[in-house]
């Protein structure tokens, strides 16, 4: 099961390796690891998307609580929240293909960043799962290069994650 866990830790040196080297040393994957600093340039938040079980999430946790960096963290899968992700793609349609990749486009609020002769530069923004989806869409126009910026979230309502 994809999580997404979202830290608030201390903006120091080696804070994110200290956070990812527990992921590594645990043998746990991160699926998608975002980091910037907050409105308070002393802290950073990363948000970490990762698969597993309750149990193995609940381990995470546990651990990551345990990092002096750590300040606070929250899984924002256990309330509403709101998670989204950019996509950049660089297509080279055919000529036909152009009218279909229009109505694709616009399905998916694409927007074009860059048109040149033989090739589009389309940006997207949505959730993770719904940009795998995208791009499994869009092959058939002869990708040419993805870039993906990660996963980022914010709890829905008042809750925050801050000081």
């Amino acid at each position: 099961m994809r999580h997404i866990i979202s830290i608030l830790l201390e903006n120091e040196a080696g804070a994110l390796s200290r956070v990812s080297g527990l992921f590594s040393a645990r043998a746990y994957n991160i699926d998608s690891l975002t980091v910037a600093p907050t409105d308070d340039p002393t802290m950073s938040r990363i948000t970490v998307v990762t698969c597993g079980d309750d149990a193995v999430i609940n381990q995470i946790t546990k651990q990551l609580h345990k990092l002096v960096d750590v300040v606070k963290l929250v899984k924002l899968a256990d309330g509403e929240y709101f998670e989204r992700e950019i996509l950049l793609l660089k297509l080279s349609p055919t000529e036909s293909q152009k009218a279909e990749l229009e109505a694709c486009m616009k399905e998916m609020n694409a927007v074009t960043l860059d048109q040149t002769e033989g090739c589009i530069t389309l940006e997207i923004t949505s959730s993770g799962p719904e940009l795998d989806e995208a791009i499994k869409t869009l092959a058939q126009f002869n990708v040419i290069e993805v870039v993906r910026s990660g996963t980022v979230g914010i709890n829905a309502g008042s809750s925050v994650l801050r000081l």
